[in-house]
C-alpha cells in the first residue's frame, strides 16, 4: 500500500558509507513502503562508530543552515507530508530543523514531524550535552511523534524509569501527542518491549530479546512506525507492524551472522512482516479513577 506521488518524507540524520544505520535504514524502509524520500545527512561516516574509529565528515553549521533554507524555498515543498529526524552533528542543526518544520507546518498543518532523539543509551549520552539539550528543548516540543529509547527518555525527563508506569508518566511530561519508547520494560521473561503512548492508549509490543544485535534498530523502527501511520493504520496496528518488521529483520540478520542489518535481503520483512508480536494494553493515566 502506497500513497500518491505527492507524499514525500524529509529524512534528516547521519549517513554511513557502509552499513544500515541512520538515514541508510530510514530511507530504505520508507522507500520500501512506497514513500519518496528527501534524504539530508547531518554528518557522514565510513561506518558506525561501534565498528571502530573512522573519519568523521562534518558540515559547517552555516552550510547546513543554507541547505535547510534551500529546502524551505524548494518549489516541490508541497510534496512533503512528513519529516523524520535522528542523529545530529552539532547543536545548531536542530535549530535549523525547527525552522524547516515550522515552514512546512505553515503550508500544511497536517504535516507530521517525528523526532527520534538519537542522543544516548544505557552507557549515557554519546552526543555533546549541548546537542542533546537542543533536541530536548526545541525539537521534542515541536514533534507530533517521538521515539526515544528508555535511556534517552530518562535523560530528557530527568527521572529514573524502572517501570512502564514511570515511562508513561515521563512520556506524558514531554508533550508529543504520540510517543513510542523502545527498550521499555517487558512483561514476559527474556523479552524486550516497545511502549506506545497516546492520549487514548498505552500499548506494549513485546518480542524475544536477542544478544549482540547490530546497530540501527531504533532508526528502522522509527521509519517503519512513521510509514505505517502515514498509511493510515491505527496506533495498535502501526505499532504491531513496525515492531514485527524490526524483529524479523533482526532475526534474519543474526541468522546470517551479519554485523549489520541485512535490509537489502529482507525487504519483504519490512513490507509484509510475518513475525508474531505480543500486544498488551496497559493502564492509561486518563482511565484512572479520579479521587475526590
Amino acid at each position: 500500500m502506497s500513497e500518491s506521488p505527492a507524499s514525500a518524507v524529509i529524512a534528516i540524520s547521519s549517513h554511513v558509507i557502509r552499513g544500515s544505520v541512520g538515514n541508510r535504514a530510514v530511507v530504505f524502509a520508507l522507500e520500501s513502503l512506497g514513500f519518496p524520500v528527501w534524504s539530508m545527512p547531518t554528518v557522514v561516516l565510513p561506518w558506525h562508530p561501534g565498528h571502530g574509529p573512522s573519519t568523521r565528515m562534518n558540515f559547517a553549521d552555516d552550510v547546513f543552515e543554507a541547505a535547510i533554507d534551500d529546502l524551505i524555498r524548494a518549489p516541490w515543498l508541497s510534496e512533503v507530508k512528513a519529516v523524520i529526524s535522528g542523529y545530529f552533528g552539532s547543536p545548531r542543526q536542530p535549530l535549523a530543523v525547527v525552522r524547516l518544520v515550522a515552514a512546512l507546518k505553515q503550508r500544511n498543518p497536517d504535516l507530521i514531524y517525528l523526532c527520534d532523539p538519537v542522543i544516548g543509551d544505557l552507557q549515557g549520552l554519546y552526543v555533546p550535552e549541548t546537542t542533546a539539550v537542543a533536541i530536548r528543548d526545541h525539537l521534542i516540543p515541536l514533534a507530533d511523534i517521538a521515539t526515544p529509547n528508555r535511556y534517552e527518555l530518562a535523560w530528557m525527563a530527568g527521572a529514573g524509569l524502572e517501570s512502564n508506569s514511570a515511562i508513561i508518566d515521563a512520556a506524558l511530561s514531554l508533550g508529543p501527542s504520540l510517543m513510542a519508547v523502545t527498550s521499555a520494560v517487558p512483561m514476559m521473561a527474556g523479552s524486550i518491549g516497545n511502549l506506545l503512548l497516546s492520549n487514548r492508549h498505552a500499548l506494549l509490543a513485546e518480542h524475544r530479546a536477542m544478544d549482540n544485535v547490530p546497530n540501527g534498530l531504533g532508526d528502522l523502527f522509527s521509519a517503519l512506525l512513521l510509514a505505517r501511520l502515514l498509511q493510515k493504520h491505527g496506533e495498535e496496528k502501526a505499532l504491531q507492524l513496525a515492531t514485527a518488521g524490526v524483529y524479523e529483520v533482526l532475526a534474519r540478520s543474526l541468522k546470517r551472522e551479519s554485523d549489520e542489518l541485512t535490509l537489502e535481503q529482507d525487504q519483504s520483512s519490512l513490507i509484509t512482516p510475518m513475525a508474531l508480536v505480543q500486544i498488551r494494553r496497559l493502564l492509561h493515566p486518563a482511565s484512572k479513577p479520579v479521587r475526590s
